[in-house]
């Protein structure tokens, strides 16, 4: 709202939408495609974007709905679909951000990588005043959805995220902020290094003036 955008929750009046993500990774296709199916319903009859912030839920729409209900409705949804950094980015609004001083050391979730959407997160968070963006050089944070929280998958999970996630959260200064959009990145990074990481809307929350 403080970028001038008239911003409406989707909901088709029930239970809330849902990307259907779990399910697929379950491997549960039917639910997911019920899923698909009811939010592809909800959200159609417009042409505004429609911005998620979670990149592995985001990203099904761009690329998954497309498998499972083929057709010009999914293609229609995934053109419009974006992760809010990439539409802050795109559009680059003028807001009232308070000075930051401060350092944020971001880690790109897979998705956002793999769909071109890291640089555009760190673009927008770089037009906060005062804020040094600090990309980490990782991987996958190890938790790849429910991957990592089944306990036999413990050791591969956490030797993912020693390779290159952990060591630069450990080594940021006490002062720094730890960024990451991805539930399962901030479950994985505070679980594993006691730092608590942010989603990086909060961060621009925290410097936003008030309106």
């Amino acid at each position: 709202a403080a970028a001038g955008y008239r911003v409406r929750p989707a909901s088709d009046g029930g239970r809330p939408l849902c990307c259907g993500r779990t399910y697929l990774a379950a491997g549960m296709v039917d639910r997911a495609r019920a899923e698909a199916q009811r939010t592809l319903a909800a959200l159609a009859g417009s042409d505004a974007p429609v911005v998620g912030l979670e990149p592995s839920c985001l990203t099904t729409l761009r690329d998954e709905f497309l498998a499972l209900l083929p057709g010009a409705q999914s293609e229609a949804l995934a053109a419009r679909a974006m992760l809010l950094g990439e539409l802050l980015d795109c559009d680059k609004p003028d807001l009232p951000w308070r000075e930051t001083a401060s350092t944020a050391h971001v880690h790109g979730h897979c998705h956002q990588k793999a769909f071109a959407a890291f640089p555009p997160a760190l673009a927008a968070l770089g037009r906060m005043p005062g804020l040094k963006v600090a990309p980490i050089t990782s991987s996958c944070c190890g938790m790849a959805g429910s991957f990592g929280y089944m306990a036999a998958n413990q050791t591969a999970s956490r030797a993912m995220a020693e390779a290159s996630l952990l060591p630069a959260v450990r080594a940021a200064a006490a002062e720094d902020v730890i960024v990451a959009d991805g539930t399962s990145c901030r479950h994985q990074i505070e679980g594993l290094s006691g730092r608590r990481a942010v989603h990086s809307v909060i961060l621009m929350d925290r410097a936003l003036r008030d309106t």
